[in-house]
This record gives structure tokens, sequence and C-alpha cells, in this order.
């Protein structure tokens, strides 16, 4: 993997080009606003699976960074056998709308299970027990996709260069599914995959001809808030580009691989895990 130094003023210049800004672009309004519109009536309820790593793993707290005079903190999961600094491909987990809660550390334990260490950010600093709360946590990102960009840049930097991560990928959901691909987008010298759930497209051309790592992409049929036709549209600007991509399309709606959420669907979740295991496993291990 390449490991040009990510000089900050580049990450931000791109985050910017992307719609950052003072106050969120009409397009991010939009999305938050959708966002809202799907999760409206619902609550991060406790999971509704206790999907267990497939082999003993360790978790903590960590400070991966600082931004704003504020430090950066996530949730850390690798295998208990690994040693502390031990060399392990390293993923960027991002959280969905609730913020880093109960489930997105399942994940990160399950996933880390798997043999990764995986670090799930923080990009709220707080976690949502409502939908209000959540679009209101939501929509102050979005007003500052620079910030949000520098958040993403140090959890790669500190996975890379303070864990000796040889390789890593990025994964999110609906929140965390567009920040995911911004990642790829904006960090193409960090970033060897991608597993994109349910995350906000880009179909502009430009940027997506940034992109220099193999992106899986999951995705609801049912899904209001992120409707198929722009994600086919990406899709297709990414394959006249060269790109390596691997979308699926499921009959289910937004939220489908959350166990947590209302819209659970589990025969699709667990083919998106599958698949997204596979996506890393072949870019990340080898």
């Amino acid at each position: 993997m390449r490991r040009e130094v990510v000089m900050l003023s580049t990450i931000l210049y791109a985050a910017g080009c992307a719609g950052g800004r003072a106050g969120a672009a009409p397009d991010d309004t939009a999305h938050v606003n959708a966002m809202a519109h799907e999760h409206a009536g619902q609550a991060p309820d406790a999971n509704a699976s206790t999907a267990e790593p497939r082999q003993e793993v360790t978790a903590r707290e960590v400070v991966y960074g600082t931004a704003g005079g504020r430090e950066l903190r996530g949730y850390m999961a690798a295998p208990a056998s690994a040693r502390a600094d031990a060399p392990l491909p390293g993923v960027v987990m991002i959280h969905e709308w609730w913020g880093l809660n109960d489930n997105i550390r399942m994940m990160a334990r399950r996933l880390a299970g798997e043999g990764y260490r995986v670090l799930a950010v923080d990009m709220y600093g707080k976690v949502a027990t409502n939908p209000d709360e959540a679009r209101s946590y939501m929509m102050e990102v979005m007003q500052n996709r620079p910030a949000g960009m520098q958040n993403l840049a140090a959890a790669a930097e500190f996975l890379a260069t303070r864990m000796h991560a040889p390789k890593l990928g990025v994964v999110g959901w609906c929140f965390g599914g567009g920040w995911s691909l911004q990642t790829a987008l904006q960090l193409p010298e960090r970033i060897d995959a991608a597993a994109v759930y349910y995350g906000q497209p880009v179909t502009d051309r430009a940027q997506l001809a940034r992109l220099d790592a193999p992106v899986a992409g999951f995705f609801g049929l049912q899904d209001r808030g992120i409707p198929a036709d722009s994600v086919r549209k990406m899709e297709s600007e990414l394959k006249s580009l060269g790109k390596t991509v691997d979308f699926h399309y499921y009959q289910a709606g937004h939220g489908f691989a959350n166990p947590s959420g209302d819209a659970y669907n589990a025969e699709a979740a667990a083919d998106a895990w599958t698949r997204t295991l596979d996506l890393f496993a072949r870019t990340l291990k080898r």
C-alpha cells in the first residue's frame, strides 16, 4: 500500500470541493432530511442480534487524534491472540446516523474476530437517543465536511502509523456509508477497499475519478432515502471510469443490515456481510 504523507491542506481542499463549507450544501441538507424521514418514529433499540466474533477479541476506547482542539475518541477491537503492536490489516468503521452506539461496537468486535484491527470512529462526539437528536448531530457534521474528513484521515493515519496496519479498509452504514465512500475518494493513497452500506451516492464524474480502491455497495430497493436510480447512475459512472465496483441490491428498506433497527432484514444482512468479508479478505490480507 502506498504511504505518501497526507497533507491536511490537501484533505480539506478535497473535502471542500465535495461540498464542505459553512452550512450544509443543498444536496446534503436534502440527504439529512431524507434520512430523518426514513428513521421517523424509530429508536436505537437493543440489538436483535447477539452476533459474537468468531474468535476472542479485545476492545478498548482509544484517542486516535485531535481536531478543532478536541480529542477524537473511538472504539478499537482486535483479535485477543494478536500482540498490541501486531501489523494486522486495519479497518476504519463509521457509524450510522445514531452515532457510535452499542450496535456499532458489536459490529467492530465481530469484524475484529475475522482477523482485523478495527477502529470505530466517533463522528458526533455523542450518541443520539431519538430521531431529532440524530438529525441534529448528522447535520452538524454535514455542515462542516472538512472537519469530518479530518476526523477520518486521523483514524486512517492512526491505524497505518501507530498500529502498523499494512493495508486499510473502510466500512460504514447509512450516514457512515456515505462517509465510507468519501474516505475512499478523498484518501486514495490510504484506502485499499471500501464497503458502502446504503450511503449517500456520488454521481459527479470528477469526484469518482479519484477512486483507487475496490468498492462493494449494498443497497435496498425499497429505500426511499437512497433512491436506486441514483445508485445505479453512480455504479455506471464508476464502471465507465474503469473502477472495480461490486454493487448489490436487495428487496429491503433503508437500514436492512442493522439488527437493532426496525428495517432489519436478516437474509439481506447476512449476504451483504459475507460479501464484505470476501472483499476485505481479497484486498487487505494479500
